[in-house]
């Protein structure tokens, strides 16, 4: 699972699903779903909601400091409230937002033209000084970022207020990818003198948050609900929420999930429970619709075992059958990535991406090749210890058919459930990863670029690189693509990275979920896409 690299947060996540109400087909059974046209949107709305009651299957939020939504739960509800100079479409296009152009001519220096008639919910105008306040927030060690990292923020020299509509970013070196992280809480813009008056209560229930958003924050009940209110004033009317309020739960309990949707206690959620598709699937109160997702599945190396050896995980990865774990522990709703990166994980260079990802190796089950790749590893004592999250049977569902495949090779994979509090801590802290030699993790692109990803696993220093792998070459790809303007030609040297990474294989990719997504007969609208971290969702949400 996906878990801030600077808070050890909950790490229960079940994985999601996806669905539209409305005079849509029921949703195929689990055998018979095909996956090679997922969802991007759901059918527009006809007519507004007075309410919609929503859950949080990964639970209550910690904050709604935007520079603290670095989960789940956090992203879902701050996407709706809070707004970056960029905006992220369903269809993974970025587009401008709080910033009406964005200009730069070699990728150092970022010129951001701001709109002039965006407001925040107190109808105080958004002015460029705070944009800045809010960049530099990332840049404050006291403001204790969970964005801050080498990679983004901290390759950035300068945020300067250049004129009354303009702010310029200027980095150290060239980052093709500093526009699409815009559209993250990295570009959100929060209310300088309402957040210097809340102080240490910003983002808590009492302290709140003053943002711009279609949807204004109204009440967080502690461990009951949030309660969002359309912002009437949004400055973008056509883009104006259909929903008047949306009453957010934090139901976590698989089964009691899959009863709420069932019975309509609630009226939708993403990412419903993997042991609830079928039952959700058959369902006359609803549809369950299979979106485009950026989600990955895998086991990581730390570096430590036989598991440090790059042949022992190619080695696994052909002794497991993918497919046979995405057909029944994720109900047929998953596919065997061929890369880090998921099929269509990318919004530039289609005619490199596509290609280059078809000739990445086969991943059907292949012993044979298994056996030959760890013909002369160095396999000590051949025993691997993976963690996961006790509380997620899919992981040791996933454990079991890898340990199957393992003892084939002559190792041992020693599975070890560590409780979801204690479990974020793997992706902080190297102290908790110590006796492992890998760890279960379900994670996403934050952006549909597969250089923005690939760099975090594969860069030197870089925030997932968790097995401390240095390579020349590799980090000489990733700063040349870094700052490379044609789009073109920097899909052909992230291509000649993902190849390098795909064959070192780090991380062992298991399967690529689909977002799953389940609406309630008669509403209907809101995207299918893995876009609900950071676009608004709620506001499209409304009536069949």
């Amino acid at each position: 699972m996906r878990i801030c690299a600077k808070a050890a947060l909950a790490a229960s996540l079940s994985l999601g699903l996806a669905a539209c109400g409305g005079g849509a087909p029921a949703t195929p059974k689990a055998a018979d779903r095909k996956l090679d046209d997922l969802l991007v949107t759901t059918p527009a709305a006809q007519r507004d909601l007075d309410k919609a009651t929503w859950n949080l299957p990964f639970g209550e939020p910690a904050s709604l400091d935007p520079i603290k939504a670095f989960n789940y739960p956090e992203n879902t509800v701050v996407a709706n409230l809070c707004e970056g100079l960029t905006r992220l479409d369903p269809d993974y296009t970025v587009k401008p937002n709080l910033a009406e152009k964005v200009e730069t001519k070699d990728q150092k220096t970022w010129v951001f033209t701001l709109r002039d008639d965006v407001r925040f919910w107190d109808g105080q105008p958004m002015t460029a000084d705070d944009v800045v306040f809010s960049l530099r927030r990332h840049l404050d060690p006291k403001e204790g970022s969970y964005w801050a990292s080498d990679q983004i923020t901290g390759n950035m020299t300068s945020v300067e207020k250049t004129g009354d509509h303009e702010v310029t970013v200027t980095l150290k070196k060239p980052d093709a990818t500093l526009n699409s992280y815009m559209a993250t809480p990295i570009g959100v813009v929060v209310q300088r003198a309402q957040r210097e008056k809340a102080g240490g209560k910003y983002g808590t229930p009492e302290g709140g948050v003053m943002c711009t958003g279609p949807y204004t924050f109204s009440a967080w009940q502690k461990g009951s609900s949030i309660t969002m209110l359309r912002n009437d004033a949004y400055w973008d009317a056509s883009r104006r929420a259909r929903t008047k309020q949306v009453d957010l739960r934090f139901i976590v309990d698989p089964g009691a999930i899959a009863s709420a949707l069932e019975t309509n206690a609630i009226d939708g959620s993403y990412d419903v429970p993997i042991d609830a598709v079928d039952r959700l699937s058959n369902s006359a109160n609803g549809t369950l619709y299979l979106g485009k997702s950026l989600q990955l599945v895998a086991v990581i190396s730390t570096g430590s075992g036989p598991l440090g050896d790059p042949a022992v995980r190619r080695a696994l990865a052909l002794a497991t059958d993918r497919e046979a774990i995405a057909a029944t522990v994720f109900a047929g709703t998953a596919q065997v990535p061929r890369s880090l990166v998921p099929r269509g994980g990318w919004t530039y260079g289609d005619g490199v991406f596509g290609p280059a990802y078809d000739a990445l190796p086969d991943t059907k089950k292949n012993l044979d090749e298994a056996k030959k790749l760890i013909a002369g590893a160095d396999l000590g004592n051949a025993t691997i210890t993976v963690a996961y999250p006790s509380e997620r049977q899919f992981y040791a569902d996933i454990l079991s058919e890898m340990s199957n495949a393992a003892r084939e090779l002559g190792l041992t994979i020693q599975p070890k459930g560590v409780p979801s509090a204690q479990y974020g801590a793997f992706f902080s802290d190297a102290k908790a990863r110590a006796g492992y030699d890998g760890f279960m993790t379900t994670n996403y692109m934050d952006v549909p670029d597969p250089l923005a990803f690939l760099r975090t696993i594969a860069a030197e220093g870089g925030s997932q690189n968790f097995d401390g792998h240095s390579d020349p070459e590799t980090q000489r790809l990733i700063e040349q693509a870094a700052g490379t303007l044609d789009e073109t030609e920097r899909a052909k040297i992230v291509a000649e990275l993902q190849a390098k990474v795909t064959e070192r294989m780090p991380w062992i990719p298991i399967v690529a979920p689909s977002v799953r997504l389940f609406l309630r007969k008669g509403i209907t609208g809101v995207p299918a896409s893995f876009v609900y971290l950071y676009y608004p969702w709620a506001a499209d949400l409304g009536a069949a």
